[in-house]
């Protein structure tokens, strides 16, 4: 069994019209977007990550499973965490949770789910998908 390095991070986020369903094409409601959502999440994972990487090195998301399960309004406060739950060779895999916060903390689950990213090389990765 590969030893997990402890790799995580906190995002904090407060949504806006930009982020909600209705401007990001996956809805017409005034509340945090899906696509937004995992795009927070994947910011978060990158946060995570980035620490432990050598120069020259990035990370690629090459899967992901996200359940949005409560919305979250204009002006709504999230926090987005990635705490690393598995890693082998170059692969890395988070556990991601986003929860509504306020005054008194963290609060209702957002969302929550697993991204995938692999360890690559930066220049490598881009001269074998250009020209």
């Amino acid at each position: 069994m590969t030893q997990v390095p402890s790799a995580e991070a906190a995002l904090h986020f407060t949504v806006t019209d930009d982020d909600t369903a209705a401007a990001v094409g996956s809805g017409i409601l005034p509340v945090l977007g899906t696509p937004r959502l995992l795009a927070w999440c994947e910011a978060a994972t990158c946060a995570a990550i980035d620490p432990a990487l050598a120069p020259g090195e990035t990370s690629v998301g090459t899967r992901i499973q996200l359940e949005h399960l409560a919305p979250s309004v204009v002006g709504q406060a999230v926090e987005v965490t990635a705490r690393l739950a598995y890693a082998d060779g170059r692969l890395r895999r988070f556990s991601v949770a986003a929860r509504n916060v306020g005054p008194e903390g963290p609060g209702k689950l957002v969302g929550s789910g697993e991204i995938t990213r692999v360890v690559v090389d930066g220049e490598r990765f881009l001269s074998r998908i250009s020209g």
